[in-house]
């Protein structure tokens, strides 16, 4: 079968290009504004940085060939790979560089530089770009583009965990030659570095990627990545239109689990059913995402400032049936910690099991210190997770607390969050870096919301200053053991309701070879290929 990717392009094999579909338009292509999964996605296949994950979680180089750390941990050095090249591009050219205007369909290739990453990094933080990714700097005094190769960076303080900041794509390399151009759009003009560049990008409709010739990567029997010759994105937002999409043969992958089909793919154990074991293979892996009720702290509610109440909350609901009922046992019930297992330091804490009778226990000395006989919360979420929330709802009604589900779109509740407008509210934190550290900043006192990430105002001395202690502590085996009592105090606390540990779940066409995961459920493409069914 050929199909054509775009108009004047030329046909390709459809066997070479990859398909898949968003549920919401990609909003920028510029990777300083790659915040949410979709454009992560679409910019890890477009751009470098200096460093990356591999599938263990392991920081290990990209564009980066080598690189180094101070002894007192305030300077990182890299020396970069020789012949890495960004995508041609019509921006590169003199005359665009010089403010004229240019035929467009020139172009010329640009070797990556330190001044490259120097000018790609400092944009974070510059007000005018306004980036999401600006804390990702906060903590660097200066960039200095040593040579055209070495890169040299110096924190403020030391920070153990900055090699895994790196790793975001808000730190992908840019051309600095294209602040030179006035009218250049990075947000639908992408230049990166990566295995492919952009065609065509209909917003709400298609984008559609081609393969980098000028990749820089090599597999291991020395021949160029990455194999396929395209990907080919559609922005459909109903769930269901996507499973049929995927069922007829016109996705190659979906990813995770939606209510809409998740019968009709899977057993109450979490297995593929049999009519679709032929066709597609199911991908199962510890993501680092933690889903759990935070709690307003501060909130007048005096239901939420009874530590009694809100132990009763955790320990009023079977987790392990809400799994097995509810996800199709998609996901490990959270009777740890808030840190996840596969980061050191999670898994480490005991949580609180399911048990009725301490709860109701827990209820009764409520209503007698206080005198409130109808203990009554509310729990706010969007639509996608409201049966855990009436199935919580339920439970806990059963030991004498009066719930309320609230529903609201995402946006709205993400803003309600933010400014402490919700008692208990529906959350999930997934790792934007592999440090334990990432999960504990969310209970730092300096981070309360909406200022940080301290969305429950928890606030604790000892916390706070194991938190400070962990920060300033390069030996990985000393933070690990701080990080473990930071977590056992927010259980201790109740400071929040955990859930569930998730899983990344992916249902890949059988002819899809080399699609792998990871703990960020990251999206690389860069080795995929397929075959005839």
């Amino acid at each position: 079968m050929i199909i054509a990717c775009s108009e004047g392009s030329d046909q390709i094999d459809s066997r070479t290009v990859f398909r898949y579909n968003e549920h919401a338009n990609i909003t920028s292509m510029d990777p300083a504004f790659a915040k949410d999964q979709r454009n992560i996605w679409a910019c890890n296949l477009m751009y470098n940085g200096l460093v990356k994950l591999d599938n263990n979680l392991q920081v290990v180089p990209d564009i980066a060939d080598s690189l180094g750390v101070s002894s007192d941990g305030l300077t990182y050095s890299f020396r970069l790979k020789d012949s890495v090249y960004f995508h041609d591009n019509f921006a590169f050219l003199p005359d665009r560089q010089a403010g004229a205007k240019a035929n467009k369909t020139s172009t010329s290739l640009h070797k990556v530089t330190a001044a490259d990453f120097k000018y790609a990094l400092e944009r974070l933080t510059d007000p005018s770009v306004a980036s999401p990714g600006a804390w990702v700097m906060s903590n660097v005094k200066q960039i200095k583009a040593a040579s055209s190769k070495e890169l040299v960076i110096e924190l403020k303080q030391p920070f153990p965990a900055f090699l895994g900041l790196l790793t975001m794509k808000y730190c992908s390399v840019i051309p600095e030659a294209s602040r030179l151009v006035d009218d250049y759009d990075r947000r639908s003009n992408p230049i990166g570095t990566g295995p492919f560049y952009m065609k065509r990008w209909e917003e709400n409709v298609k984008l559609v990627l081609r393969r980098n010739d000028h990749y820089f990567e090599r597999d291991e029997k020395g021949a160029p990545l990455p194999y396929l010759e395209a990907v080919a994105i559609t922005f459909k937002n109903d769930k269901q239109s996507e499973f049929l999409e995927f069922a007829q043969g016109n996705l190659d992958f979906i990813n995770a689990l939606d209510p809409s089909y998740k019968d009709e793919l899977l057993t109450t154990q979490g297995d593929l059913k049999p009519a679709y074991a032929s066709s597609v293979n199911m991908i199962k892996a510890p993501f680092l995402n933690t889903e759990y009720l935070g709690l307003q702290l501060d909130s007048d509610t005096p239901e939420l400032q009874s530590l009694k109440l809100r132990r009763a909350i955790n320990l009023g609901f079977d987790r392990v049936q809400m799994i097995k009922y509810l996800r199709n046992n998609i996901g490990t019930p959270a009777t740890k910690g808030f840190i996840p297992a596969g980061l050191p330091a999670g898994g480490q804490v005991e949580g609180f099991e399911y048990d009725p009778l301490e709860a109701q226990k827990l209820v009764n000395e409520y209503r007698q210190v206080t005198g409130d006989e109808n203990p009554q919360v509310v729990i706010s979420t969007n639509a996608n997770y409201l049966d855990l929330c009436e199935y919580i709802q339920k439970e806990l009604e059963k030991i004498g607390i009066q719930v309320n589900v609230e529903v609201m779109p995402p946006s709205t509740l993400r803003q309600a969050r933010s400014a402490g407008q919700l008692d208990i509210y529906r959350s999930s934190w997934i790792a934007d870096y592999p440090d334990a550290e990432n999960y504990l900043s969310l209970f730092y006192s300096d981070n309360f919301a909406p200022n940080g990430p301290n969305y429950t105002h928890f606030s604790n001395e000892t916390y706070d200053r194991l938190y400070e202690q962990a920060l300033a502590n390069p030996d990985s085996k000393a933070r690990e053991r701080l990080y473990v009592q930071m977590d056992s105090l927010i259980i201790d606390q109740a400071a929040i309701v955990p859930l569930y540990y998730d899983q990344s779940v992916r249902f890949i066409s059988k002819n899809v070879h080399g699609l792998e995961t990871n703990g960020i459920n990251i999206l690389d493409l860069t080795r995929v290929y397929k075959t005839a069914h």
